[in-house]
């Protein structure tokens, strides 16, 4: 591995005019397919093998011609204080408002609220259902601004109107939080090379890298259905690991360089040892990605696979575009420890007695842990355990209108629809019945009616709606309880258990969809398949470290501090967004159950970035042993050339994750935080702390394996000691032929 990519690092050095050409092409490619594809549509969420999804299936076969898809909107009234939407006057304007949306060309139909019994109780509040023709993200814009100008004249003339449902969806916004993590990563980056040039390409690529990505997501959204939140996550994981992959290898190139390296040799050096970790941290990264499609949901697994592909394209990049740019950049890429003159010169090695200059912090740091290892470890483990104190109140749900900021009038509507109808009213739950084997259907359709209408929590049953046929009927059940809590879902489950019955009697089957039971299923479909998948993305990874490090304890141990780092993040989200701490602070407007994706989301993101870090910093604790140091003394070595670069690197990922809070969309601001705190936990509490003091307390043990299995391993060759040949080739007669890569 360490030979092949030695010499594509020097080729791509030596080719770096056709190198830039081919990717520069490929970014145009990307962005012109983005530019002439047609615009996204709605995409599609299913869920097969759940109940909900089946009935969904059912309706659309039995009920044909009703675009069960299609975007809804409901236009909510309220008559001003002491007055009644009864009220002549008010009666005419919310007819007037019927008459005017009827008009639209991709109307299906509107209900009148007062022939179908949209005035609650009081008399206080109305509403008007609105069905599309097509999805909300489909919807022409001349339509939505129909719909705003309908409700703005009711307004006009003294009603309070709000608009709730998808029909005014709107693509998420990241906001200038992003921006500013990119501007954080740049200075962090300056900091760490002392050079405008270096730090910049880094940016350069990964930007580059994103850009063909997101651009070709574009481009495929139509024909593959791909939501925007697939681009939105997509863009955030890949703008860090980009920018974390090239950082690794620019750096280990400056390291080359200090040793008098020739820059091309320094540039095969560095992509064939730095570049071997990148392979295998990138390949951790997409394994946990891909995975994403053992739970079935094919949103999910096309978001993995949207952002595995932009992981691969950062891998691809670093191998490749950073080498040729570092031809072209030249002397400008300074040795590691000279700064630019912008930046203050050069920096002496030594003091001006002749002595060392005083160690760095890195060094400082492992010395100290492989000094006071327990207490290290302890101390760790113990505030990570803290931290996922939270955890164990998780609760899980999906978003809705209710989880919108108050300044939305999505919310707004909700929360009328809540004041005038009930809680339940915002997530009515839609029962099929489905009775084409029974021989009398009208009566099935009764006897579910009345069953359902005896359970504990239901307000109201709508009498069965059949189709044409009169076989299948639909019965709309309205709950007293709100649609994320847990007494909805014991409602659904009681309907449930109810039909089982019912088709023991009759053969008829009763099925419950509808937005609320769909959010219930797909939480209970992430809760099984959570452990599957874990045993899954974990195991591979676990295979995949035991060939990197050749050793049994070393991947164990990255396996259990990743899971110490993902309670310890599922429980600052629970924290944050469940409980409300720091919400102002995260611009959380409304706490409610934790997206049901985000702890399947974060175990697979997590674990792969988590590997980077153990890959980075581990394998060149590996070199300095392989290479003859002691094991404490290995560690204190890897630190020394490892720990700055792991810390910019941690840095950079943090603020391109936080940058994304700022979103519009909750799903979004949710996992930048998430991921945010994660990679905090890992790489500082983890990776710097519990590694090295696991690390110093086994010894030699750490790097144990079974003879039997060292030679069934296949040998990669991450430390780069075939380097030490196949530099010989490379450098003619260099002084400093003999040095060995890992004393950089």
């Amino acid at each position: 591995m360490a030979t092949f990519l030695y010499k594509l690092g020097r080729l791509a050095f030596r080719r770096r005019h056709f190198v830039a050409l081919l990717w520069v092409a490929l970014l145009t490619l990307a962005g012109v397919g983005a530019a002439s594809a047609p615009p996204a549509g709605n995409s599609s969420f299913s869920i097969p093998g759940t109940e909900a999804q089946k009935a969904f299936d059912l309706l659309e076969q039995r009920f044909p011609g009703q675009s069960a898809d299609g975007a809804t909107a409901r236009v909510v009234f309220k008559a001003p204080s002491g007055e009644k939407m009864t009220d002549a006057g008010h009666k005419a304007t919310v007819e007037k408002t019927v008459h005017e949306l009827s008009d639209g060309s991709e109307v299906a139909s509107v209900a009148d609220p007062y022939q179908g019994n949209a005035v609650s109780k009081d008399g206080t509040i109305a509403y008007a259902s609105v069905r599309y023709d097509v999805s909300g993200m489909e919807l022409e814009e001349s339509t939505k601004e129909a719909l705003e100008d309908a409700a703005q004249q009711a307004r006009d003339a003294g009603l309070t109107v709000e608009i709730g449902g998808d029909a005014l969806q709107a693509v998420p916004e990241t906001g200038a939080t992003e921006v500013i993590g990119i501007a954080v990563a740049a200075v962090v980056l300056v900091i760490t090379f002392g050079s405008l040039v270096a730090a910049g390409l880094p940016l350069l690529t990964a930007l580059i890298g994103v850009g063909i990505g997101v651009s070709t997501i574009t481009a495929l959204a139509s024909a593959l259905e791909l939501g925007s939140t697939t681009s939105i996550l997509a863009m955030m994981i890949g703008l860090a690991v980009g920018i974390d992959y090239a950082l690794f290898i620019v750096s280990r190139y400056r390291a080359e360089l200090a040793e008098g390296r020739e820059r091309e040799e320094a540039a095969g050096r560095a992509v064939g040892t730095a570049g071997s970790a990148v392979v295998f941290a990138g390949l951790t990264v997409v394994i946990a990605l891909v995975g994403l499609a053992v739970v079935n949901i094919p949103m999910l697994t096309k978001m993995g696979v949207a952002a595995a592909g932009t992981v691969a394209i950062a891998v691809l990049i670093a191998l490749t575009m950073i080498p040729a740019l570092l031809g072209y950049a030249g002397r400008r890429v300074k040795p590691a420890g000279a700064k630019s003159k912008l930046l203050g010169g050069g920096r002496a090695a030594k003091n001006q007695d002749g002595r060392p200059v005083k160690a760095n912090m890195g060094t400082r740091w492992a010395s100290f842990v492989v000094r006071r290892p327990v207490a290290v470890l302890l101390l760790g483990v113990l505030g990570l355990g803290a931290a996922a104190i939270p955890a164990a109140s998780l609760e899980l749900g999906l978003p809705d209108d209710g989880s919108q900021p108050t300044s939305t009038t999505q919310r707004r509507a909700y929360d009328l629809l809540s004041e005038g109808f009930g809680a339940g009213f915002n997530g009515p739950l839609m029962v099929v019945v489905d009775a084409k084997g029974s021989d009398a259907p009208k009566d099935v359709f009764t006897d579910v009616s009345d069953g359902i209408e005896g359970l504990d929590g239901v307000v109201a049953v709508t009498p069965p709606a059949p189709n044409k046929a009169g076989d299948t009927a639909t019965i709309t059940v309205i709950p007293d309880s709100k649609p994320s809590s847990v007494q909805t879902e014991d409602l659904v489950h009681a309907i449930r258990d109810a039909g089982g019955d019912i088709k023991a009697d009759t053969g008829a089957e009763t099925l419950v969809t509808g937005s609320t039971a769909m959010n219930i299923d797909v939480s209970q479909k992430l809760n099984d398949a959570l452990l599957p998948y874990l045993v899954l993305v974990v195991g591979l990874a676990f295979l995949l470290l035991i060939v990197v490090f050749r050793s049994i304890l070393v991947p164990l141990k990255a396996a259990l501090g990743f899971l110490l780092s993902v309670m310890a993040a599922l429980g600052a989200v629970v924290a944050v967004f469940q409980w409300g701490w720091l919400s102002g602070l995260m611009g959380v407007e409304e706490t409610g159950p934790v997206m049901s994706m985000m702890p399947i989301f974060m175990v697979g993101v997590v674990f792969g970035l988590a590997m980077d870090y153990e890959v980075f910093l581990v394998t060149r604790m590996r070199e300095a042993y392989v290479h003859g140091e002691k094991p404490n003394q290995a560690i204190v070595t890897g630190f020394k050339h490892g720990a700055r670069v792991v810390t910019a690197a941690a840095v950079i990922m943090m603020a391109v994750f936080a940058g994304f809070i700022g979103s519009s969309e909750s799903m979004v601001k949710m996992i930048g935080f998430g991921l945010a705190i994660a990679v905090f936990f890992d790489a500082f509490v983890v990776r710097m702390a519990i590694v090295p003091a696991v690390l110093a307390l086994l010894g030699k043990r750490a790097w144990w394996l079974p003879k039997w299995l060292d030679r069934a391993l296949p040998n990669v060759d991450v430390e780069g000691e075939g380097l030490r040949t196949a530099g010989d080739a490379g450098r003619g007669s260099d002084p400093d032929e003999d040095r060995v890569p890992a004393r950089t």
